[in-house]
């Protein structure tokens, strides 16, 4: 029992380590965004993002990278 319960921690373990590995390609620089309210009057919670530069290859939300605040993998096709 004690060694299937370690089994099972090492493959956890293991599949985040794997999961940010394979964001590396997202841009190093980022940069704070305050809470604010939309104009229809919707709040959006303060979060990170990546400074604006010609692609958007290396953004979090893009397919192939790895958000590292979040640990969200990134599913949005870049449009240029």
């Amino acid at each position: 029992m004690k060694r299937a319960l370690l089994a099972l921690v090492l493959s956890i373990a293991a599949t985040g380590a794997q999961a940010q590995l394979y964001g590396t390609g997202s841009n190093p620089r980022s940069h704070g965004v305050s809470g604010h309210y939309t104009s229809s009057g919707t709040y959006v919670q303060p979060y990170v993002a990546t400074n604006p530069n010609s692609t958007q290859m290396d953004n979090y939300s893009t397919r192939g990278n790895v958000n590292p605040y979040t640990g969200q993998v990134g599913t949005r096709n870049p449009r240029y």
